[in-house]
């Protein structure tokens, strides 16, 4: 009963338990000029039966994208991958959907996760990217470390989406002031705009949102060369605003059964993601 009851709250930020519920929640972001990025949930598996599962969904993801001409990428995590199983059997399940990614013309972004990934999650993009071009990974604004990990991922070619980063982490990682992380935000998010290949804009800060588009106008950044990328289920109005003034927008669309971790770091997020759910959890 309790696990229903949070699922009310979260099917605001997640599309649905299928493939064909999240297909449904693409086409209609398709219809709007909105992009997608299909998300699978889950992570942290430790038995290879799982990774398998997560493998073919992923696979069948792509399928689906490709037979309904779906606007759409994959974003995934490596441990729901198996790299806390082996590192090889990690990146021989990237290398097959990576290839399916490929012959359907898709991208495939690899999440980031917990500080204590983010070394093996860059080591392992950077064998993929050698020879899959259509994989890209993420940076997160508050860890310390990734102003070194932005410039070497620029000047790689890799195509980067920077966000602010949802985890608790240990305070000698991260900046600890939501000023700083704007900050560290800006300063990556200019080295990225004016030198990186196709980044992305993972924010629903107004703040970073005016800042982006003051910055490309006055550089004369061309709006094709970067896009917004935005969550399923926040800001929507906001998502469309954008669209409608002529900029790329990706809306990250999440769905199955594994959707408990997700839906809490969005509740840790904003204190209005948790008014939401609250006002809304018995309403009819």
């Amino acid at each position: 009963m309790l696990k229903q009851l949070l699922f009310l709250g979260a099917r605001r930020f997640v599309s649905g338990h299928t493939i064909e519920e999240a297909v449904v929640a693409v086409s209609r972001l398709n219809a709007e000029g909105i992009s997608a990025t299909l998300d699978v949930l889950g992570e942290n598996v430790t038995d290879r039966r799982a990774a398998e599962d997560a493998v073919r969904a992923y696979l069948e993801t792509l399928d689906w994208i490709r037979q309904e001409r779906l606007d759409s990428g994959v974003s995934l995590k490596l441990t729901q991958m198996g790299l806390d199983i082996d590192r090889d059997y990690c990146r021989e399940n990237m290398v097959r959907i990576c290839e399916r990614a490929a012959a359907g013309g898709s991208f495939v972004r690899i999440d980031m996760e917990g500080s204590a990934y983010t070394e093996r999650t860059l080591n392992l993009f950077y064998e993929l990217f050698q020879k899959h071009r259509n994989v890209g990974v993420v940076i997160q604004a508050y860890l310390h470390r990734s102003p070194q990990d932005v410039r070497r991922l620029v000047e790689l070619g890799a195509r980067v989406r920077l966000c602010k980063g949802a985890y608790k982490e240990p305070p000698s990682m991260v900046v600890q002031s939501m000023s700083e992380v704007r900050q560290n935000f800006i300063s990556l998010a200019t080295i990225l705009l004016s030198q990186g290949n196709q980044p992305a804009i993972a924010t629903h800060d107004d703040a970073l949102v005016s800042w982006t588009q003051g910055y490309t106008a006055e550089q004369r950044i061309s709006k094709d060369r970067f896009e917004f990328q935005m969550l399923y289920g926040v800001r929507s109005h906001t998502q469309r605003q954008l669209a409608a003034q002529g900029n790329r927008v990706r809306v990250y669309v999440p769905f199955g059964t594994r959707w408990l971790p997700y839906f809490y770091r969005r509740m840790r997020e904003r204190k209005e993601n948790v008014a939401f759910v609250v006002k809304n959890a018995f309403r009819k």
